[in-house]
């Protein structure tokens, strides 16, 4: 069967080499400008240089998001821009905009297109447009049904990649093109500074009542009118891969490597399954478990079975049942001692559970640990101290050290 290539998120270096490791055919990742993630830490030019050969030694590829909708003075520079990034290799970028695509096709010509889902591309003569004019992928909007995509994709030339969003957060306003942001606090979600306004606690006031206030009732907690539940289409696999999306996305640049490791596992062990024997594929739940650990909002199927009944969630506050505590840096396979550098607090005699890129996940017990030096501590106070445990099963770089949390909440 045809092979899926499975796209994650990496907002910085660590999330990229977490994001391969554990699984990612390909990785999208935004530059200090024109980048529609402006709040994430970003790839200066001399970490995506590295970037790009850390994933290009692993059979990798490293896509770059300049998706803003750009004025005049952000066009400044950019020709220079897309230069430097065909020139240390980058596979694609990702834009929305008919201007920058002319910019690439004038500068770097030879660098592959990819039309982010900012273009709103909802059916098959747009796409065919794109196509005509040099894109390699189209990403298709998140309001697109299975049923549009399979028909679209029978449409267009089959040299025409199709991706699709198949988890993360959703945007209230259409395929992420809102001006509500720029509107209430003058940060332009299009050009990478979304303040987020869809997640606001609303109250309604009648004009010839300033400062009356009223709730629009929807639970004790509060109203939230446009806050949407999160994507999650880790039990439909095989409907995706029949409806002829090629690339799967996770949606998340700004999420944790937690995040980013747990959720990218579990969909590509998924995918392997389905496309190792898809006759006899059956959905195993533990990679919903998995995914469900990580910080996220409800899930859904957004809009990919029709119109959504329910895509408002009712609180702003994630669900997230686990922390990562710590990254392992090395193994000695003598003492069975390995070096961790701490994330979050852990204490002596906690149960730590062990997540790896391609085994199951196991769980230790944290009998003795040490500080860098060898004397024993009772806990991990410091942000990113390096400290040692003991494990009989083996551990290896970029392992993750995983805790549950007591609050489901955060």
């Amino acid at each position: 069967m045809k092979k899926i290539e499975l796209l994650a998120p990496a907002g910085n270096l660590e999330k990229l080499k977490t994001a391969i490791i554990y699984g990612a055919d390909a990785v999208y990742i935004g530059g200090e400008a024109y980048s529609l993630r402006a709040m994430a830490d970003n790839f200066d030019r001399e970490t995506m240089k590295k970037a790009v050969e850390f994933a290009h030694e692993k059979g990798a590829k490293v896509y770059v998001t300049i998706n803003i909708f750009p004025h005049n003075d952000d066009i400044k520079g950019m020709p220079e821009y897309i230069k430097f990034l065909s020139d240390i290799g980058v596979d694609a970028v990702i834009i929305s905009d008919l201007g920058v695509f002319s910019i690439v096709k004038e500068t770097a010509p030879e660098l592959e297109i990819h039309i982010s889902t900012q273009a709103n591309n909802v059916n098959y003569k747009s796409a065919e447009f794109w196509y005509k004019l040099g894109a390699k992928r189209v990403v298709l909007a998140r309001e697109m049904s299975l049923k549009e995509i399979k028909e679209l994709r029978e449409k267009v030339p089959d040299d025409l990649e199709i991706e699709a969003f198949v988890h993360g957060a959703m945007c209230i306003s259409y395929s992420g093109r809102c001006l509500l942001s720029n509107y209430m606090t003058g940060r332009d979600a299009n050009r990478g500074l979304c303040a987020h306004p869809c997640r606001y606690k609303y109250y309604l006031m009648e004009e010839k009542r300033p400062g009356e206030y009223f709730p629009v009732f929807e639970d004790e907690r509060g109203t939230y009118i446009m806050n949407s539940q999160d994507l999650c289409m880790i039990e439909y696999i095989p409907e995706l891969v029949e409806s002829g999306v090629y690339s799967f996305k996770i949606e998340g640049r700004m999420k944790s490597s937690y995040y980013v490791a747990t959720v990218t596992k579990a969909y590509r062990q998924a995918i392997d399954s389905y496309l190792k024997d898809s006759k006899n594929y059956v959905f195993n739940p533990k990679w919903l478990e998995e995914v469900s650990k990580a910080s996220h909002r409800e899930f859904s199927t957004g809009f990919y079975f029709g119109k959504p009944k329910k895509q408002i969630y009712s609180t702003s506050s994630y669900i997230r049942t686990h922390d990562i505590v710590g990254i392992v840096v090395d193994y000695d396979f003598e003492t069975n001692i390995a070096t961790i550098e701490q994330r979050n607090r852990i204490f002596k005699g906690d149960e730590i559970e062990i997540l790896t890129p391609k085994d199951d996940n196991f769980s230790i017990k944290l009998d003795e640990i040490w500080d860098d030096a060898g004397n024993e501590i009772d806990s991990t106070p410091h942000p990113q101290m390096i400290y040692k445990i003991k494990s009989i099963k083996p551990l290896k770089s970029f392992d993750m050290l995983v805790k549950e949390k007591g609050d489901n909440n955060e």
